[in-house]
């Protein structure tokens, strides 16, 4: 009987807990300024602004990275050049749903396993997939496990050869990203994608303006971090 008196009361701290944090997300409010204080890899956020869940082309990649890990918060300024980049994605490729992935905390600073995404001004973006040269949205849904998945050099995804990187979708993102950020009074300082997928993102259409545009694409990685930015791509911005 003590055994399930235990059991019973760890089950009701958590749905307290999961209860709290959610309720916290949903009523978070974005107002006046935000400040990032220090590096993405060393660093802190203040007063910060909360990408919303979903937009009209747009939403958060898992429910739990979001209302209960609480990392969706962003630099004000890093949070309308993401929406204002989804609202020319609109005009573009209206046929596109993306999806972003975590960004930092309220307060920011360490957010394991991530290294930077500590002041507020990393963004992590979910590689859009195709299958027959039409939106595949499957993998989407898997919340933190798409973090896992992996892709050959040609961008194939290892599970399923038939599904591949949209390459000229993502370079048409990072391309209307660069131009929201400057409107923003903000710009792209780095991109990190897996080392020997940047050719194929740049024989694109979008990818040959990018590479134009001199946006910096991260050309040295460790072993360990490049496989890690197969499935999506890392943005740092900075302020002008």
């Amino acid at each position: 009987m003590k055994k399930k008196k235990v059991l019973k009361l760890a089950v009701l701290l958590i749905i307290v807990f999961i209860s709290y944090r959610t309720f916290s997300q949903v009523f978070y409010k974005n107002e006046g300024i935000s400040k990032s204080v220090g590096k993405v890899s060393n660093g802190s956020l203040e007063n910060a602004y909360k990408l919303p869940y979903r937009g009209e082309n747009f939403s958060s990649f898992s429910p739990l990275s979001y209302y209960i890990l609480g990392r969706s918060f962003v630099h004000s300024k890093v949070h309308q050049t993401v929406l204002d980049s989804y609202e020319l994605c609109e005009k573009g490729c209206p046929d596109i749903k993306f999806r972003y992935m975590e960004c930092s905390t309220k307060k920011g600073g360490k957010a394991f396993p991530h290294i930077t995404h500590q002041n507020g001004t990393s963004v992590d973006f979910m590689t859009p997939l195709m299958k027959k040269n039409k939106q595949y949205k499957f993998y989407d849904r898997i919340g933190i496990w798409r973090y896992l998945m992996n892709f050959d050099s040609k961008g194939k995804a290892n599970i399923n050869k038939t599904v591949e990187i949209d390459f000229n979708t993502m370079a048409k993102h990072i391309f209307n990203l660069d131009k929201a950020a400057r409107k923003n009074g903000l710009r792209i300082k780095k991109v990190i994608l897996k080392i020997n997928l940047k050719d194929n993102l740049f024989k694109t259409e979008y990818g040959k303006k990018l590479k134009r545009m001199n946006i910096y694409f991260v050309r040295n990685l460790s072993n360990q971090i490049d496989k890690l930015h197969d499935d999506h791509y890392h943005v740092d911005f900075e302020f002008l």
